[in-house]
């Protein structure tokens, strides 16, 4: 196993790369094959979400749906793949574009499939040379009906020349005052989730503001809980790891220790994380974009259903970071018989930077039917 941080692109490479694209397949090593109670619950308490629709039998009985069903996100948990990785080129996921078809049920058996779709190659400060990967995974239940499908891009970088190049290098991790939690603390016990109160479409108006979803300040912790829901393209143990290592060897990278580790420990190793470009340890991307689900699911209520979700991972959310979940209501109309209403969303830390950025589709219950 090579113990040097990256490799370069090549124009070998990402030949190499788009000759993939079109091809479907499954994803490899699912972490959830099935919608079961606990692995609902498990997702749901990952991201912080404690509405009862996603976890009590006898209150979810009582709503549209007359049973459990999973959070909007949970299908992250059931098959992230990519489509393919480049030998020692870092890959970061820029976002998530989400539409979603039909409820996830407890006991629904999914079935995911994946396709790189779009490679586009890019220049930028952070990395110079970088490709934007845009991989397609389609979701399905056991009768073969779609669920949702997702297009993630991700940004293949080289991890020597973002180092180098030090974009982030100057931002600090922030230090929490008594009175600074305390405040936090105080603004959490007040979130609740809209719940059983219908919120109809007649109510809203274009430039309102979602009631906004608080998150962090991030810790590892945080990160450990969302693995716990969501499960890991790479975090395989012992023998498990050692089979995968096998087989991609290039996939590891040696610690300070010289053993060979993942690179996804960027989300756990301030180290390593810098030796990559970023300030420090950082959050997940489908987490951040899980929270934003969260943000509707909260403000729309039990009977609201989000057709499309899209979001664009725009900087690093690092260990101390907090992060406001946000939005604001841009549009509404009837289509198809449905109310609709459209809403930009974003993510924005202490600093006032806003590291995500995106939208969605909302469909309200009306007064009128």
């Amino acid at each position: 196993m090579s113990t040097r941080l990256g490799s370069r692109l090549t124009d070998d490479m990402i030949d190499a790369l788009r000759q993939r694209i079109g091809v479907e397949r499954p994803i490899p090593y699912p972490y959830n094959t099935e919608a079961t109670r606990d692995a609902i619950r498990h997702f749901a308490h990952g991201i912080g979400d404690l509405n009862p629709l996603w976890q009590d039998d006898g209150y979810a009985a009582q709503t549209r749906w007359g049973g459990i069903i999973a959070p909007p996100c949970f299908l992250f948990s059931c098959g992230f793949g990519r489509t393919g990785g480049l030998p020692g080129v870092h890959g970061m996921f820029a976002g998530s574009e989400w539409t979603f078809y039909r409820p996830v049920r407890v006991g629904t058996p999914i079935q995911a499939t994946m396709q790189l779709a779009e490679v586009i190659e890019k220049s930028g400060q952070f990395a110079g040379r970088q490709i934007l990967q845009i991989d397609e995974s389609i979701y399905r239940d056991g009768e073969s009906n779609i669920l949702a499908i997702a297009r993630n891009p991700v940004m293949r970088t080289e991890r020597q020349t973002a180092q180098d190049k030090g974009k982030y290098a100057r931002i600090e991790q922030k230090t929490w005052t008594a009175d600074e939690l305390q405040a936090i603390d105080d603004e959490l016990a007040r979130q609740q989730p809209r719940g059983a109160t219908p919120r109809y479409w007649q109510d809203v108006s274009v430039g309102e503001a979602l009631t906004p979803v608080l998150k962090g300040p991030l810790t590892i912790t945080d990160c450990i809980g969302w693995l716990m829901g969501w499960g890991s393209p790479f975090v395989r143990p012992h023998e498990v790891g050692f089979q995968y290592r096998q087989r991609h060897p290039a996939a590891y990278i040696a610690d300070a220790r010289g053993v060979p580790d993942v690179p996804e420990r960027v989300h756990w190793e301030d180290g390593f994380a810098r030796a990559v470009g970023a300030p420090g340890a950082y959050d997940y991307g489908p987490q951040r974009v899980s929270w934003l689900g969260h943000l509707l699911s909260s403000w729309m209520g039990d009977d609201g259903w989000i057709h499309t979700l899209k979001v664009q991972v725009r900087q690093f959310n690092i260990v101390g970071d907090l992060t406001r979940c946000q939005g604001v209501i841009t549009a509404k109309r009837v289509e198809d018989g449905e109310h609709l209403v459209d809403c930009d969303i974003w993510a924005e830390n202490q600093r006032e930077e806003r590291t995500a950025l995106g939208s969605a589709t909302v469909a309200l219950p009306s007064r009128s039917q």
